[in-house]
Formats: structure tokens, C-alpha cells, sequence
């Protein structure tokens, strides 16, 4: 299938590698054209603008953009507005809020274009482990784009679907239609207010473990503890192993005092958005919450629990601390 991909970061890049190892054809741009050219050479399409882009795709047309949430994405989807034709559609795989969907869907709907968001997980190792999608848009444009979908995602990996499971859920390869416009990036917000509180639990976890061996413990009841060795055994038959603990582990082993972490722990929006929903909603939400709150003062004051988020905070998306 042809694509057109804007945005060649971290995700956006990787996206593209994996999407064309599993044989589609991608047209890539992006204002750096260091970027664009280092994707050339591996196979993709190389567009000089977005008129350029949009003039190589063929009707009707699949544009994917992996920016920056906010201002950034917000442009260009209206300057592709402008550009594209009825039958075209737009995918925003971005953390963008789930009521900007809503609106752009919408708008674009007028011109006859359609509005897909995904809500992308995968971090900086989707390329090699794929990414887990939540879809929210039309389900017939859902269906047309589904190839991507099915290659961007883990598949089933020889994990047996959950018993009981609707037959032919595409939930079981990794990617899910979750509804009309919003749905999937309002899914994906709910999935990042969830990963702040599993962050966190492995954060003070683990801080208290530290701090087994500090003055202020009884000395007979003082244990110096090995944090890398302990975050190995419990992924291995633990009710607590996860994805996030296989980081935890790598982190611990790599730097056991996260000595190049300062503990400042920035939030990229979902969070907030999250505990914003859950009180439009009416819903307790007090572990994401504080979370939450967490992080606004690791901004302030630092722990080793901050150090444990700023770590995993890298392992899995990346995300550098701002300068000290």
C-alpha cells in the first residue's frame, strides 16, 4: 500500500522502516532534509514539500503524520486540508486530545476528507516489537487502511488470544477499531493515565528498597539491596511483571544509582488529560491523579523514584531531561 508519512522522528522514522520491510510504499517529508534523505536511502520516497508529497500519492490518498502535538500537528493538517480531494483521508498518530479529533473530523468532513486518529504506542522500540494502535474514525476508512495497520502491530507473536475473545477481533494482532473520530486517541489518553500509575507504583517500589539500607532504618533491619538483580526476578512468574519492569531492569542494570538522571520528570499531556476526563465523567481516578502530581513536583524536589521515571521515561520513548 503507498503512504505518505510526515514527521520523521523518533516514532516516525522507525514507522517507516518497519512499514516498508513489510513491502508498502512510503513517500516521506520532513522539515529536516538530513532526515529525509537518510530514509531515501533506504528505500522510501523522498518528497521536497508537502505540495511534493501530495502530488506523488496516488488517489485516493493515505497521509500519516507523526508530529509534535499541539500547534505543529494542528498545521499541518490544515495545510493538507487545503491540498487533498474527496476520498482522501488523514491519519494523526500523534498524542493529540481526543475533542481536537472530534472537531478536525468534522471539518474535514465537509471537503469530503476523511480523519483517522491512532493512538500509538510502542515508544523507540515499535520498529523491532511493533506498536500497539487504538483506532478511532469511520470504519469503512478503517478497513481500507487496515494493511498498515496489520504491519505496524506486534501480531500475535504466538500469545494465544484471551479466551472468549470475539472471533476475528483484530485486538489479538494489536490494533483496534475503538470507534467514531476521538475514540482512539481518547483510548490511548486512558492507556497513558494508566502507564503514569504503573510508572510510578515501580518508582516508589523501588525507592523504598533503596532506602531499606539509609541511618533512618533500625541497623538489624537494614538491607543493602541489589535493585538490578531484584527487578530481574520478578519478571520471571511475578504477578507484577510487565513491560515496564523488563525497562526497570535494564535501567538498574545499566546505571544501578541512575546517576545520570536528575529525577525531573516532564508529562506530555495525557496524564492531565486523563484526570481532566475523569472529572468531566464524574470517575475516582485518585492513584492517576497523584501520579500526576507526582511528576509536577519531581520538577522541584528529586528522589530516587524521580530517577527511576526519568529512566524509563528514556528506555521506552526516548525522552531526554531538560538540561540541569
Amino acid at each position: 500500500m503507498q503512504l505518505g508519512l510526515i514527521g520523521l522522528g523518533r516514532m516516525g522514522g522507525n514507522m517507516a522502516r518497519r512499514l516498508m520491510a513489510g513491502g508498502h510504499q512510503i513517500v516521506a517529508w520532513d522539515r529536516n532534509a538530513d532526515a529525509v534523505q537518510a530514509i531515501e536511502r533506504e528505500g522510501a520516497g523522498a518528497a521536497r514539500s508537502v505540495d511534493d508529497l501530495v502530488e506523488q500519492l496516488r488517489a485516493p490518498r493515505a497521509i500519516w503524520i507523526m508530529v509534535p502535538a499541539g500547534a505543529p500537528t494542528e498545521n499541518t493538517v490544515a495545510a493538507l486540508a487545503h491540498r487533498l480531494t474527496r476520498g482522501d483521508a488523514i491519519i494523526d498518530g500523534g498524542n493529540t486530545h481526543f475533542k481536537d479529533d472530534v472537531r478536525r473530523a468534522r471539518e474535514l468532513a465537509m471537503k469530503g476528507v476523511q480523519y483517522v486518529d491512532v493512538g500509538t504506542s510502542g515508544g523507540v522500540w515499535g520498529a523491532e516489537r511493533g506498536y500497539c494502535l487504538m483506532v478511532g474514525g469511520a470504519p469503512e476508512t478503517f478497513t481500507r487502511l487496515t494493511p498498515l495497520f496489520r504491519t505496524l502491530a506486534p501480531g500475535e507473536g504466538g500469545v494465544p488470544p484471551t479466551e472468549g475473545l470475539r472471533p476475528g477481533a483484530t485486538a489479538r494482532e494489536g490494533f483496534l477499531h475503538c470507534g467514531p473520530a476521538g475514540a482512539g486517541h481518547f483510548v490511548k489518553m486512558i492507556h497513558n493515565g494508566i502507564e503514569y500509575g504503573l510508572m510510578q507504583s515501580y518508582a516508589e517500589g523501588f525507592d523504598i528498597l533503596r532506602q531499606a539500607s539509609s541511618d533512618a532504618v533500625a541497623e538489624e533491619q537494614r538491607y543493602d539491596l541489589n535493585l538490578a538483580e531484584i527487578a530481574e526476578v520478578w519478571r520471571r512468574g511475578s504477578v507484577i511483571s510487565s513491560w515496564l519492569l523488563d525497562l526497570t531492569a535494564i535501567a538498574l542494570t545499566k546505571d544501578p544509582q541512575l546517576e545520570q538522571f536528575a529525577g525531573h520528570v516532564e508529562d506530555s499531556g495525557e496524564g492531565r488529560w486523563t484526570v481532566e476526563a475523569a472529572m468531566e465523567e464524574e470517575v475516582s481516578a485518585t492513584v492517576l491523579t497523584t501520579a500526576v502530581y507526582a511528576r509536577f513536583r519531581s520538577r522541584h524536589v528529586h528522589t530516587f523514584a524521580e530517577k527511576v521515571l526519568s529512566a524509563l521515561r528514556a528506555q521506552f520513548g526516548g525522552h531526554v531531561e531538560p538540561p540541569r
